[in-house]
């Protein structure tokens, strides 16, 4: 067995539930420090958090990543135990199997192979782990980069193990992604008996007109790396539950996701401004749970498309579709973040698994990329 399949083996077998991690990133320590590795768990809540790193020197790559993983689901439909490592037909089922303890045994036994071969290489090398990538995010990563930064350390490039794979190993990596702010709009009206409407006045007749218009608004064209920004109505909620009452408000969430072509003030402007333009009074609650980021063609693209070419053949796509995800926390303190891992097919699914064909070659594109940029 490789090394990489029987850590990856070692960690599905961990039930680490986010906010939980079970200790995986312990597991992770015990192969780090033999190879000299500064590791320092950081405690913020249920969460632990792992920054461990080799070497003083720049620049500094680091290695990112989450040891929660998602709920399982029932487990009855699952073919095998999720916390069961179980090889059959090529794959290896398991929670976490695709998101994303593969990702991070691959990198551990990447940075194991260049360390034994390159014990002289140039700059430092880190990982930055946390238990709370799939939960609110809140005392994970970003508790982390807040204390990196306080301290002053500099950041050169950061390889996230998000499952960006789509058909085959290798043929998306992510750049960039969107970011996402959600609004609670409120519209106020006047309650009533439905058979008297002159004597009410009905909110959500009142709304429509404008959610119409607020649905056909274009917000931006995009750019090269990004889609249009997307609006989009997740809730509407209205009414007493009876049905002769006309309800005196309506509340309807939505959600932005968008690009690097707009910013948040102007997106709040310009929904006020449609808004602002009907006959109802109205409030409106913000809340931003991450901001776009967008690492341009460079040094570390270049690397790690270098790798992938190198190990499977295939010319990667740079793309900034998905939700978001913790790279919006390094991207403040991390000049360039790429995002790479296997297909994500699976996750976050009942049975999720990867190809056992795709597990030394992600270990060994990750080792690739290093080379490329420390040697």
């Amino acid at each position: 067995m490789s090394r990489t399949l029987a850590l990856t083996e070692e960690l599905i077998a961990l039930s680490s539930v986010t906010p939980d991690d079970n200790g995986c990133q312990q597991r992770l320590i015990s192969h780090l420090e033999p190879l000299s590795f500064r590791c320092e768990t950081i405690r913020s809540g249920n969460v632990s958090n792992l920054w461990a790193r080799k070497g003083n020197a720049q620049p500094l790559i680091v290695f990112a990543g989450h040891t929660d993983v998602v709920p399982t689901g029932p487990v009855e439909q699952w073919t095998s135990p999720p916390f069961s490592p179980t090889r059959r037909d090529g794959r290896l089922f398991g929670r976490g199997a695709a998101d994303m303890k593969t990702s991070i045994a691959a990198m551990v036994v990447a940075v194991e192979e260049f360390v034994e071969a390159h014990p002289g290489h140039r700059g430092s090398i880190a990982f930055l782990l946390t238990s709370d990538e799939e939960g609110p995010a809140t005392d994970g990563t970003a508790v982390v980069c807040n204390m990196l930064k306080v301290r002053g350390e500099q950041l050169d490039y950061c390889v996230i193990g998000e499952p960006t794979s789509s058909d085959m190993l290798g043929d998306v990596i992510k750049n960039g992604r969107r970011g996402s702010m959600s609004g609670r709009l409120i519209i106020k009206g006047v309650q009533g008996h439905i058979a008297y409407p002159q004597l009410a006045k009905n909110p959500i007749h009142l709304a429509a007109p404008a959610l119409a218009e607020l649905v056909c608004e274009k917000w931006d064209e995009g750019n090269e790396y990004y889609l249009p920004t997307s609006w989009q109505v997740s809730n509407i909620h209205g009414g007493t539950g009876a049905g002769n009452v006309i309800p005196g408000e309506v509340v309807v969430d939505f959600n932005f996701r968008f690009s690097t072509a707009s910013t948040i003030e102007g997106l709040q402007t310009r929904v006020h401004e449609i808004l602002n333009k009907y006959d109802f009074g109205y409030d409106i609650k913000w809340t931003i749970s991450g901001l776009p980021f967008l690492t341009p063609r460079g040094e570390l693209s270049e690397a790690i498309t270098r790798a992938i070419k190198s190990e499977t053949g295939i010319d990667a796509d740079l793309s900034t579709t998905g939700g978001t995800s913790d790279g919006r926390f390094i991207a403040q303190i991390c000049p360039q973040v790429i995002e790479f891992g296997p297909p994500n097919e699976s996750i976050h699914k009942i049975d999720e698994n990867i190809e056992l064909r795709f597990i030394d070659p992600l270990k060994n594109i990750y080792r690739r990329t290093l080379e490329n940029l420390l040697l």
